[in-house]
């Protein structure tokens, strides 16, 4: 008669040997996969307005990068909104008070895709949907209220930058601010 480590052997006992999954076992994995499948399938649905969040992202990071800048220089700066064109510029005031495109780190703005500058509001000036905008930053950490509505096709967002801080805030959809 076969004998095992421990005594007699038990045709009836359990088999440690074996290697692999057990039904229940693989149940769970595929309970995991699809319950992790059922919460990322609905996002990317969402994926559709990626290029104007980017646009936003990219905005919000040009804005702040040249209010850094003009704080730390202590030169005035302005970004250009062309909204006929769909570009944006930035330029510096240099000590003698002439504006020169900004150079280095900074290489302008290009919206990704389909987005288009559809509208710029400047505090005290107005509200503008074609030509060119100005908004100033200056050194003393101040910069001129502005608000942006970017279309993508169906997709619209509103980005507003803080005159104190030169943050921004996004909103879905267009919204109006005071003037």
């Amino acid at each position: 008669m076969p004998t095992s480590k421990t005594g007699t052997w038990n045709r009836f006992a359990p088999i440690r040997d074996q290697r692999g999954f057990t039904l229940a076992e693989l149940a769970i994995v595929v309970f995991i996969i699809a319950l992790l499948s059922l919460l990322t399938i609905p996002n990317l649905a969402d994926m559709g307005g990626s290029d104007l969040k980017s646009a936003g992202r990219r905005l919000a990071g040009t804005v702040r990068y040249l209010y850094n800048e003009a704080a730390l220089e202590g030169l005035n700066y302005r970004l250009t909104f062309d909204l006929d064109k769909n570009a944006i510029k930035a330029a510096r005031q240099n000590e003698t008070g002439e504006w020169q495109p900004v150079t280095g780190r900074f290489k302008g703005i290009t919206l990704p895709g389909d987005v288009r500058l559809h509208n710029a509001s400047i505090a005290g000036r107005g509200s503008f949907s074609s030509g060119a905008v100005t908004t100033q930053i200056y050194p003393a950490g101040w910069i001129d209220e502005t608000a942006l509505q970017l279309q993508d096709g169906e997709d619209k967002m509103t980005v507003r930058f803080s005159p104190l801080t030169g943050t921004a805030e996004f909103f879905d959809g267009f919204r109006e601010f005071r003037k």
